[in-house]
């Protein structure tokens, strides 16, 4: 399945660029007209390493309102977690509340691929644990939440070249460890259960999104775009009127140049 993804998709930084203000400025309407009306969204960002979910949420998040969306980073479960709460428990308290936006930089998937890839799961409990994302997710969306999953996917090859490239860079360098260099030699075995997991957790209610990320670029706008789209659908008749940005891109332009050039090439 991912491997019939057409991955040289791409837009230019200047069309980017060109864009992303009226992208930006209509999220932030969006996330407001969801706050006045009470519909939480959540946003799930999973990928391969490098694939540049950091970057794409930076985006997202960089014009928001702050005190409308909370951002969570997830890592692997502490050993209490396992040991004394169901397994989903860590994320129970990270859903949002009522007109609220969350993004989850990693999630639920995160921890089931690792475990599975390592062999730490049976067959049967990889079942159950399924079952148990798909009833999760059947749960919020029937309380209202509106349910966006993306997948950043890149190819092994390109893994390595932003590998290699973050290495050369002192900035950059300290975000590789041995673990990213693992799961890369391990790339095939994640791609085959990556793909079990998309085709079994795909739902009408929390669809996933296959995001072509070769390009940030064009990764960033897909992103935007679904987002926009979902929410629109979901507010209806009260979805605020677009409005035309002018002069957005000009009025920000040094701040967009000094975040630029906190770092070199960031994905």
């Amino acid at each position: 399945m991912l491997d019939n993804i057409n991955l040289s998709k791409k837009i230019s930084r200047e069309d980017y660029e060109r864009i992303l203000p009226g992208l930006q400025k209509r999220l932030y309407d969006l996330e407001k007209a969801c706050w006045d009306h009470a519909i939480p969204t959540l946003v799930v960002m999973e990928g391969w390493d490098a694939s540049g979910k950091g970057s794409a949420i930076a985006a997202l998040t960089q014009r928001l309102d702050p005190r409308g969306f909370k951002l969570y980073p997830i890592g692997g479960p502490r050993t209490y977690e396992r040991e004394q709460r169901p397994w989903l428990w860590r994320f129970w308290l990270k859903v949002p509340n009522r007109g609220e936006m969350v993004i989850l930089d990693g999630s639920w998937y995160s921890q089931v691929l690792e475990e599975c890839t390592k062999g730490a799961m049976s067959a049967k409990l990889l079942r159950e644990t399924y079952r148990d994302i798909v009833e999760f997710e059947r749960m919020l969306a029937d309380d209202g939440t509106v349910i966006l999953k993306f997948f950043l996917h890149i190819s092994r090859k390109e893994q390595k070249r932003r590998f290699q490239v973050m290495n050369k860079d002192p900035l950059e360098a300290w975000r590789l460890t041995k673990d990213d260099w693992a799961r890369h030699k391990k790339y095939n075995k994640y791609l085959a259960a990556t793909e079990e997991l998309l085709e079994i957790t795909e739902t009408d209610y929390a669809p996933w999104t296959i995001v072509e990320a070769t390009s940030k670029w064009h990764a960033r706008r897909k992103v935007f775009e679904v987002i926009i789209a979902a929410m629109e659908e979901r507010l209806g008749a009260n979805s605020p009127p677009r409005a035309e940005i002018t002069g957005a891109k000009m009025k920000d332009a040094d701040l967009r140049a000094a975040m630029d050039s906190l770092g070199g090439e960031s994905y």
